[in-house]
């Protein structure tokens, strides 16, 4: 039996619809992608910039160390409160449903039948449709069809936080490391060549994973991401020796 937000039981489906399952692993794919790209350009302009103003190469690991973990756990914060805000919201409405089909059940009823029929079923399947979802399972069918809803598959804020920390830590490292490793004359354009590489995979897989056209979408990651590095290197620059 699922529990319903109240903690009540309100009945449970044995099987997840396929395309709600895959539209759920595709947003968490796609957030996760999105993820790393942050934590690649973050951190590739957090060093890049430290770089423009210092060759130590202990100054340019600590900065970049540190950009890591603000990131990440300024992504985690901000990732569980946004969707912590959006369960909330999602659990009000079901709450909200839930009390109207326990005060009026026959206007709920109706509601249903209408909402199926705007989807174009004629009046009379509609209203067996209805009628036979309120038997199964009332909440869910109004949940699904009036609010978009699942009650099973709320959106978990501890999900987002950890994979959305994982990702940006993942991609952060790759800058990181490229300019920890590389040779003092060249290792911005070493690391360069690498964010706009990583930059492109993801803009790259973005693309396919959200149906755009591929070129524009690898073009805009890339030009970005290297807009940011040479701005802050820059900055870099002209800081650095007055500091």
């Amino acid at each position: 039996m699922r529990t319903n937000p109240k903690g009540g039981a309100i009945g449970r489906h044995d099987h997840e619809p396929h395309e709600r399952s895959s539209a759920a692993r595709l947003n968490w794919l796609r957030a996760g992608v999105l993820g790393a790209n942050d934590g690649i350009v973050s951190t590739a302009g957090l060093v890049v910039g430290v770089a423009g103003a210092t060759e130590d190469t202990s100054a340019i690991v600590v900065a970049g160390i540190a950009g890591v973990i603000a990131g990440a756990l300024s992504m985690a914060a901000g990732e569980y409160v946004s969707v912590s805000t959006q369960r909330d919201s999602e659990r009000s409405s079901l709450l909200r449903e839930e009390q109207e089909l326990i005060d009026d059940p026959v206007s709920e009823l109706a509601e249903l039948a209408g909402l199926l029929r705007e989807k174009g079923i004629s009046e009379p399947l509609a209203r067996q449709v209805a009628e036979e979802l309120t038997q199964h399972d009332a909440l869910a069918a109004h949940a699904d069809v009036e609010l978009g809803l699942d009650p099973d598959a709320l959106t978990n804020p501890w999900h987002a936080a950890w994979a959305s920390m994982i990702s940006f830590v993942l991609g952060a490292l790759l800058p990181l490391l490229v300019i920890a490793f590389s040779p003092t004359g060249t290792r911005v354009w070493i690391t360069g060549l690498a964010v706009a590489t990583a930059l492109a995979v993801t803009g790259f897989i973005s693309a396919r994973l959200g149906g755009s056209p591929v070129g524009r979408a690898v073009l805009r990651t890339v030009t970005g991401g290297l807009l940011a590095m040479v701005v802050t290197h820059l900055v870099g620059n002209v800081v650095g020796p007055q500091v």
